[in-house]
């Protein structure tokens, strides 16, 4: 028995396999023991391009897309763009017949420069300045969504031609998660913003729009909101004479980014928001609205795989095993969730690790299963991370497609490669 047996809990080994609730499609090992995605081992990438790496799957992407296509056939599904904006991405989520949902001018801004229609652009106005809705206005986006008095007035001062918008109301709905939904609330602070968009005449009320939260894997929220919101329509009808067409339903749909972690079923939020339109709108004697969804997180999540190279492993007294990895400083508390060796079938004994970025002050995971003969210069890599981490981590995009890879987007110097400089 070696000093580490000694000091590290273990586990027996197990064959490992790649749980397809969080790895892309047709992840697999090959007769090496190396991680393939996408048809490429994980380890070429790296030697290639060096790490910290992003790796994104075109072929999941497209799955994703198609996924939501076909569950709400009937709804117009708008990718969340913050979730991983970068041209390419743009292509495939397009070309996949959906449309987009942005949240900043950057977003806008890259949406366009990608090629995205304008038509198919949904933009969320909150925290624009009068100059970047401006900007919207004139390169006419589709619709823009209002969530406070100060949008509304900011965006009359500058919409010199018709412009199509929604209302964003917070439903009241109670979530899995501790987030508030932003908005107008219901009953007088909505019928106060109905009010005030009706009174501009260059702006067009054409429905409302609501996000729940984040990570939301209980469809009967969804359900309830429908509910709520078709009452509010036909209240606008009954005070203003005004039919509104549009529901946009949001995303927040939740992923999981461990084995046995809660997620949505779409099937069964399909059937529910179908249930409860019907319902809605047969109580209310409304006319059924076009429903869309913004998924961002359930469209590209489980299509990325970030590798890093171990720096060190440290074995200390009672058992506490700690890993550094070349994660950037700015790495979020959690991203390492899921990781596993790459290069390297791991079948023999585990011990349980805690992992930090290279800063050494930023602890990424706790708790992960990692083989007990881990050593510095191997490969891990983390999977279900293709969104909300780019911007973080500020490292490279690689996308794999049918056996090949290509770099999307370069590896920006941080702090400590200037400190090393």
């Amino acid at each position: 028995m070696t000093l580490v047996d000694f000091f590290s809990p273990v586990r027996s080994g197990t064959t490992a396999h790649l749980d397809s609730a969080i790895w892309p499609h047709g992840a697999r090992y090959d007769a090496d023991g190396r991680i393939m995605v996408g048809g490429v081992a994980l380890a070429d990438i790296a030697e290639t391009y060096g790490t910290a790496a992003r790796v994104v799957d075109e072929h999941e992407v497209r799955l994703r897309c198609r996924a939501y296509r076909k569950t709400f056939p009937e709804a117009e599904i708008a990718y969340a763009a913050t979730a991983l904006l970068i041209g390419v991405v743009a292509d495939w989520v397009t070309d996949e017949g959906l449309s987009m949902a942005v949240h900043s001018s950057g977003e806008l801004a890259a949406a366009l420069a990608a090629g995205v229609d304008p038509k198919r652009i949904i933009l969320h106005a909150n925290g624009l300045s009068r100059e970047e809705l401006a900007t919207a206005v004139t390169q006419r986006v589709n619709r823009i969504v209002l969530g406070s008095p100060a949008e509304v007035d900011l965006l009359a001062t500058v919409a010199t031609r018709t412009q199509r918008v929604l209302l964003r109301l917070d439903p009241g709905i109670e979530r899995d998660t501790r987030q508030s939904a932003a908005g107008f609330a219901l009953g007088t602070p909505a019928a106060a913003a109905v009010a005030q968009v009706l009174g501009v005449p260059t702006l067009e009320l054409i429905g409302f729009s609501c996000h729940l939260g984040s990570q939301l894997y209980n469809p009967d929220h969804y359900g309830e909101a429908i509910r709520r919101m078709i009452a509010e329509m036909a209240q606008v009808r009954h005070d203003h004479d005004r039919l509104l067409t549009d529901l946009d339903l949001g995303g927040g749909h939740a992923i999981a980014y461990r084995s046995g972690d809660a997620e949505m079923n779409l099937p069964e939020l399909s059937a529910i928001i179908e249930d409860a339109l019907d319902a809605g709108c047969a109580r209310q004697h409304f006319p059924r609205p076009n429903v869309a969804l913004e998924p961002g997180r359930g469209i590209v999540a489980r299509a990325g795989v970030t590798l890093h190279r171990v720096m060190s492993v440290k074995h200390s007294d009672g058992g506490h095993v700690s890993v550094v990895i070349d994660s950037a400083a700015r790495a979020r508390s959690g991203d390492g969730a899921g990781m596993v060796v790459a290069n390297r079938r791991a079948t023999g004994p585990q011990v349980t690790a805690t992992v930090a970025g290279r800063a050494g002050d930023v602890i990424l995971a706790t708790g992960v299963r990692l083989p007990a003969d881990l050593r510095p210069g191997e490969l891990l890599a983390v999977p279900c991370t293709g969104a909300y981490h780019h911007s973080s981590t500020r490292t490279r995009v690689i996308a794999v497609r049918a056996g090949q890879y290509a770099q999307l987007v370069h590896r920006e110097p941080d702090f400590l490669d200037r400190d090393a400089s």
